[in-house]
């Protein structure tokens, strides 16, 4: 049933894919879990998001919206897309890059390189958004980030199709553990 919903994304041409992060536990179990499924195999946008019984609803008002960046050669094409779909949107688009905890001057030339890279990459798609560089695992260090920005949506990247897919351990544990919707690009 899953592969034939991912081939049918793919025959129709789909922009996007919207869908929870988890079922029940047993079913999850049992069956894996779909919306890994999808993320690593299907080549359009994947929002997911909580189920709705565990997640408050947020007010309409608020309009946040954070874009995790890690630098890579895809990083410009994920920065464009948060930029445009956050202005479409009305919403306040910031831009994180978590460097691992190191100490001394290794880790503060991490974050300078990572500073510039990420002007760069503001400067070329015509943005002013704020960045944020944060230190310590990367996955929780982008997350505590969203968690205390209260960001309605978290833009990241996905890795281009490679033999084992797109889906890599931080794409699946950030669409996981994320307080907000995820749109994987």
């Amino acid at each position: 049933m899953r592969r034939a919903q991912s081939l049918r994304a793919k025959k129709v041409k789909f922009d996007l894919i919207m869908m929870p992060t988890h079922a029940g536990r047993f079913r999850r179990m049992l069956l894996g879990s779909t919306t890994a499924r999808v993320l690593n195999e299907a080549d359009c946008l994947v929002l997911t998001t909580q189920h709705a019984e565990t997640a408050p609803p947020r007010p309409t008002e608020h309009r946040r919206w954070a874009c995790a960046l890690g630098l890579s050669p895809d990083s410009e094409r994920v920065r464009d897309y948060a930029k445009r779909v956050s202005s479409a949107a009305g919403a306040e688009l910031s831009v994180i890059h978590a460097v691992h905890g190191r100490s001394g001057t290794a880790m503060l030339d991490e974050e300078e390189m990572a500073r510039q890279r990420i002007a760069e990459l503001q400067g070329k798609t015509g943005s002013d958004a704020a960045v944020c560089i944060v230190t310590g695992p990367v996955k929780d260090a982008l997350l505590n980030d969203v968690r205390e920005a209260s960001a309605d949506v978290l833009v990241i990247g996905r890795s281009s199709r490679g033999v084992s897919g797109r889906l890599d351990d931080l794409t699946y544990s950030l669409v996981r553990d994320s307080p907000c919707p995820v749109v994987s690009v």
